[in-house]
């Protein structure tokens, strides 16, 4: 599929994936290309994928496994295992808002780490000015946007490496 670029200053492309296996592999692609201090905000609806995406992000960073939906636990650390940055895997579904996610310290570890927050639309975007936020729909081929905020996801060589990891799906 060709990648839609939006107009606005913000890097926005959009990518279709056929199978669970292509949404983790894709995943994979993408964990590649963070670094620490990078902030995922993913959104979907119940089994769209976000925990399959989440799978191939630790895959593509480097962390130690298994990846599981942290939704009792509310967010796991997943020790890199390439001496690379840590995943911080989030999910906020149960929280009521910013106050508790907040009480999580997240910003302690969110230089240092990679971070992916699910069910995050609404709150996580306050943890950082520089954030992709994931939205995943679909059940069986998924539909994935991103849009990136801030500096981080503006820059030239990330609209690059987003365009052509878009191009690959």
């Amino acid at each position: 599929m060709t990648p839609e670029i939006s107009s606005t200053a913000l890097p926005s492309f959009q990518v279709r994936l056929a199978t669970v296996e292509d949404t983790h592999a894709w995943g994979a692609r993408l964990g590649a290309l963070l670094t620490a201090g990078d902030l995922l905000v993913l959104t979907g609806d119940l089994g769209a994928g976000k925990t399959t995406l989440v799978q191939g992000i630790a895959e593509g960073v480097g962390v130690r496994g298994p990846i599981t939906s942290p939704t009792y636990v509310i967010a796991r650390v997943h020790a890199s295992l390439v001496e690379g940055p840590d995943l911080v895997h989030v999910d906020a579904y149960r929280l009521a808002g910013f106050a508790e996610l907040d009480d999580l310290d997240l910003d302690a570890s969110l230089e240092d780490s990679v971070t992916v927050v699910e069910w995050g639309h609404g709150v996580a975007e306050l943890l950082s000015e520089d954030y992709l936020e994931v939205t995943l729909r679909g059940y069986e081929t998924r539909t994935v946007d991103l849009v990136g905020h801030g500096a981080r996801w503006s820059g030239p060589g990330v609209r690059e490496a987003l365009h052509r990891l878009v191009s690959l799906a």
